[in-house]
């Protein structure tokens, strides 16, 4: 496929309308909820566990490689840039974690974490479904911001990937938040806005990414580790543990080797 033509546009103009992208295949997602009112335990837990596969393997394949890529180009100690910026990534999203008050789906309102408040439920979960996109966004936008640096249309067409990748994985993780909602009393509408409404952070965050790579080029190696390491703690944190509630936990190990799988085969195959 001829991408050059795509290289005449701004970083930051790709890299919002990769997430907008996204963001509508969290919105389809979403629109499940019309179509089911419950969704059965295995299917959700192989729904999460295939997100969060996805999210690893985009990790490594799409962010922390380049990133020692970068560095090692550079003449630089490969590893070094990628420590850091990864387990800042990681530092920055247990602080989010710490301070922005939210509910992890299924449980009471005292089990909230973050700051004490006395919003409603609602927002509250809403917050902690948000919370799973923001490191996506950025990752897309640290990407395609790494086409200030190497306008090579290999660039661009990891970036693409890394974009289809997250969208993948928006599908099934937009129906896992709305159909949920709706068994906790939403009414359908309310649902799916609260479950497309999750994902808008993720364009706001991808221009943010590639504005900050864009300003200051030199943070490209470290922006790309950062972004693994928040999506990493957001895995580990979020995806896994809720993927394994009940009694159908081998779907959830299924369902992150198959999402693995998929984000290696299209980082490989595709770039």
């Amino acid at each position: 496929m001829n991408l050059e033509y795509l290289l005449d546009y701004s970083p930051i103009a790709l890299a919002l309308f990769a997430t907008l992208f996204t963001w509508g295949v969290t919105a389809l997602g979403a629109s499940m909820v019309f179509l089911f009112k419950s969704i059965n335990e295995k299917v959700l837990n192989c729904m999460l566990g295939y997100a969060a596969g996805v999210m690893i393997a985009a990790s490594f394949w799409s962010l922390l490689k380049p990133s020692i890529e970068l560095s090692e180009a550079k003449g630089e100690v490969a590893w070094l840039p990628a420590l850091i910026g990864f387990l800042s990534g990681g530092l920055f999203l247990f602080m989010v974690d710490k301070i922005l008050p939210h509910l992890h789906m299924g449980l009471s309102t005292d089990k909230a974490e973050g700051i004490k408040t006395s919003w409603q439920r609602s927002v509250l979960l809403v917050l902690s479904i948000t919370l799973h996109n923001i490191p996506e966004g950025l990752a897309v936008g640290v990407a395609f911001g790494a086409l200030a640096s190497n306008s090579d249309p290999a660039v661009l067409a990891s970036a693409m990937v890394l974009a289809l990748g997250i969208g993948l994985q928006n599908f099934p993780e937009g129906a896992a938040v709305s159909i949920p909602l709706r068994r906790e009393g939403f009414s359908r509408r309310k649902a799916f806005t609260y479950g497309q409404l999750s994902g808008i952070v993720e364009p706001i965050s991808g221009v943010l990414g590639a504005y900050l790579v864009l300003q200051v080029e030199p943070l490209l190696p470290y922006a790309l580790s950062f972004a693994a390491g928040a999506m990493i703690f957001v895995v580990v944190e979020e995806l896994i543990p809720e993927s394994q509630r009940g009694n159908e936990t081998d779907y959830s190990t299924i369902g992150a080797m198959l999402g693995f799988a998929t984000m290696m085969v299209l980082d490989v195959a595709l770039t």
